[in-house]
């Protein structure tokens, strides 16, 4: 390798070399045991050009070691039969494929270095003085490093697409002009460049190529954190193999997947959203940049649902007595590790009875018309696929395909509290943002284990079974929040991870906006409801602030190098291995109050049509903070952006520690918008002064206060007005005039008693348009 990452101890290394070389397609083929808690089989990758976002600075590449004196071992399985893919390769005892695997079990398969070299299974070839290149100089062989944990890599080769008949109709290959290695690349080259409305025979001729034979095995090697793949004699990027087969068993301690029993005490297995993604189920290119499709075969006995993120609802096939396929496919591109699988004995869990009425009943939309983003619906800068954002029966389809799984054990609490709640939580977000980014939707109840109350993967989302209460709040905003990650996070992901508010931040405030849609709430119903829940997670963050370490506070953590990465396209994701990180809360709401403040300070109307634009606009890509910035201030002219820059609000929101405090002037702007509300609860106002120490404002700020203390006849606060009218007369006027107009006897009490203090040293023309008021 030219780099050796050297991160800090809570930071995730991301090794791929994705600048010289990427993935556009994954081809998964897999047999799950429970017996040993593994997944075995072959995974086959199609490359592609490196990526065109490569980005580089110095400083970037002086957090890395220059690898020179390393030495490298490579190896190559010694020779041996792969069998064909097919049911008459079963085990009926074990239930997954009978590899003919060389040399001895796996339980022996580390080194005593700690690396997952599976030296049982392989020989030594090469010079312990080998070196290799990752990049594309010319001096030594060029080196595919892929990201790869806790696995056993059985073997390594070139698959010879030239071999597969039929393939000429779709690609210009001539395989009379060229010499096989450039045929073979031809060939990849002209499927990945297919039309998008040729996916259905692109994904054909993907899968007969993953079923072609291999025609030379590769040199690998692995460490703690990867996989380095070579081909002998080949120098550069342009020149390795375009199409790979990596055979290899995931381990049961891989920290990508859990193994556990369900709630009824059946054996399943689901990945769970771990800080290393799916570099321990597939070798992979876990940078977010390496956009891919994918397919994936999962075999598994009869009695077992697989789930995944795919486009269709997959119908098992029969292989023989006692064990299924499953076969799903994704056409938009996406980072590896948004895959997700879950494999158990769930059960499908229907309505007890076919609804009467509708679930969603039809009112005017708070938001304006969706046609009017229609004119968006063009303007895709994404690489092709079939979009739903150029479907036009896409973008008026409010509720998607859906269906719900979970244990047996838990269908009632389904029925109850989850399964009327989805489509008025799915119309509420077509309501906001527009397209459904993905054509179906599956909810899966997952173990009591699951670390969270939720996680979203194209296609798919968990629920913990904690959100399942007699009470819908809980339930409600959860998916609401999970819904909302289909746009943000989803279709719409973070070009560097350490940027994970891009994700949370949104989701955290679109759940709010949703839930009150959903629930059909008049307008200021949803605004106590807003506030209410702003107070809770001010406190909560409030907290989380005063005990954690400064440096994990900060939204933007790589500040001027966030997005860059080493000259081989590694990087690192800042403590993205530190336990704590995974039970922290500042992304989510600390990204939540800056949305919410942009929000309150631009218009709601304005932020949210300019949010349904983005959407449109940005489908399908990966974008960094201070893009969202440039275009949200450059859609709004500059005498209503309120001083608003992307400097400021960067440095204010993103790279410092804490939470900025709202000047005189956004305190003031926030409560003439509560000031138009017709009612706000007790409980709203005091988490509102609480939150925002009204009481030691400025005195303008203290005005609008007392305003809606009279407005809303909040008697703890009624001291608080007598003080204002007593030592701010200059402002205090006008609140004479509304203690009286409320024709409250308490609050026109404290009117007269007030001025009998002040009238004899008030100024005489405020005393004598004071007693208008009162007499």
């Amino acid at each position: 390798m030219d780099i050796k990452l050297d991160p800090s101890r809570d930071d995730l290394p991301l090794m791929a070399n994705t600048s010289h070389i990427l993935v556009k397609h994954y081809i998964l083929d897999l047999d799950v045991d429970f017996g040993s808690r593994v997944f075995e089989g072959t995974i086959v990758l199609f490359f592609g050009d490196g990526n065109h976002f490569k980005k580089q600075t110095s400083s970037t590449q002086e957090t890395f070691q220059m690898e020179s004196e390393e030495t490298y071992t490579f190896r190559t399985a010694e020779p041996c039969h792969v069998p064909e893919m097919d049911a008459s390769t079963f085990s009926p005892k074990m239930g997954y494929r009978e590899s003919a695997v060389c040399g001895k079990g796996d339980q022996d398969a580390f080194g005593g270095d700690g690396n997952h070299d599976n030296q049982e299974h392989d020989s030594e070839i090469s010079s312990s003085k080998y070196c290799c290149d990752t990049g594309n100089h010319g001096k030594e062989d060029f080196l595919l490093v892929l990201d790869c944990c806790d696995l056993s890599v059985l073997k390594v080769e070139e698959v010879d697409v030239a071999s597969v008949p039929g393939l000429e109709r779709f690609t210009k290959a001539s395989k009379l002009a060229a010499t096989p290695e450039k045929l073979r690349h031809e060939i990849v080259r002209d499927l990945m460049a297919l039309p998008a409305d040729g996916w259905r025979e692109q994904l054909d001729c993907y899968t007969r190529c993953s079923k072609a034979p291999g025609c030379g095995e590769l040199l690998f090697d692995t460490d703690n954190w990867s996989i380095q793949i070579r081909k002998m004699g080949v120098r550069t990027a342009a020149d390795f193999p375009r199409a790979i087969r990596i055979q290899y068993k995931t381990k049961p301690e891989g920290q990508s997947v859990t193994w556990t029993s369900d709630q009824s005490g059946r054996p399943c297995v689901y990945t769970m959203g771990s800080p290393i993604n799916n570099r321990a189920l597939f070798p992979c290119q876990e940078p977010p940049v390496a956009m891919s499709t994918w397919q994936a075969t999962v075999r598994a006995a009869a009695s077992s649902v697989v789930l995944m993120s795919g486009e269709d609802s997959a119908k098992p096939t029969l292989l023989h007595e006692g064990y299924m396929s499953w076969y799903y496919y994704m056409t938009m591109p996406m980072p590896a590790s948004t895959f997700t699988i879950a494999v158990g004995c769930w059960k499908e869990i229907k309505p007890r009875t076919s609804p009467s009425i509708d679930l969603v009943i039809e009112r005017p939309c708070p938001t304006p018309p969706l046609e009017a983003d229609f004119r968006y619906a063009d303007t895709c800068s994404h690489e092709e696929y079939p979009c739903r954002f150029q479907n036009a029966s896409a973008a008026t389809q409010k509720i998607i395909p859906h269906r719900v799984f979970a244990p047996v054990c838990l269908e009632g609490a389904c029925q109850e509290a989850l399964l009327w709640l989805i489509p008025p939580c799915l119309s509420a977000a077509h309501s906001v943002l527009g397209t459904h980014p993905f054509s179906r939707l599956d909810i899966l109840i997952v173990p009591a284990n699951f670390p969270s109350l939720g996680m979203a993967s194209p296609h798919i989302i968990f629920l913990s079974q904690s959100t399942l209460t007699s009470m819908s709040h809980l339930c409600g905003t959860r998916l609401c929040h999970e819904i909302a990650h289909a746009w943000f996070g989803l279709v719409i992901g973070a070009r560097d991870w350490t940027e994970e508010w891009l994700s949370e931040g949104f989701a955290t405030h679109l759940e709010e906006i949703f839930w009150a849609e959903a629930q059909q709430l008049p307008p200021h119903e949803a605004l106590e409801q807003q506030e209410l829940r702003a107070c809770l997670h001010w406190h909560r963050l409030q907290d989380e602030l005063r005990n954690s370490p400064e440096e994990m506070q900060v939204l933007r953590p790589n500040r001027e190098e966030t997005g860059h990465v080493s000259a081989s396209g590694a990087s690192v994701v800042k403590h993205g291995l530190n336990p704590e990180k995974a039970f922290m809360q500042v992304h989510y709401l600390k990204g939540y109050f800056l949305l919410r403040f942009l929000a309150r300070t631009l218009g709601e109307e304005t932020y949210f049509s300019f949010l349904r634009k983005f959407v449109h606009l940005f489908h399908g890509q990966l974008i960094l903070s201070q893009e969202f910035l440039q275009m949200l201030l450059e859609s709004i002219s500059e005498d209503k952006r309120f001083g608003l820059t992307v400097e400021n609000i960067t440095h204010d929101w993103l790279e410092c520690s804490g939470i900025p405090k709202l000047s005189a002037d956004q305190l003031v702007l926030l409560l003439d918008c509560l000031l138009e509300q017709t009612t706000l609860s007790p409980p709203t106002l005091h988490c509102l002064q609480q939150t925002y120490r009204l009481q030691e404002q400025d005195a303008e700020v203290r005005h609008r206060w007392c305003e809606l203390v009279i407005k809303h006849k909040y008697t703890d606060a009624y001291e608080q007005v007598e003080r204002f009218l007593q030592e701010d007369q200059a402002m205090g006027i006008y609140l004479y005039g509304e203690l009286m107009v409320n024709e409250d006897a308490r609050q026109q009490q404290l009117a007269h008693k007030c001025f009998e203090l002040v009238k004899e040293h008030m100024d005489r023309a405020s005393a004598q348009v004071v007693t208008e008021m009162l007499f």
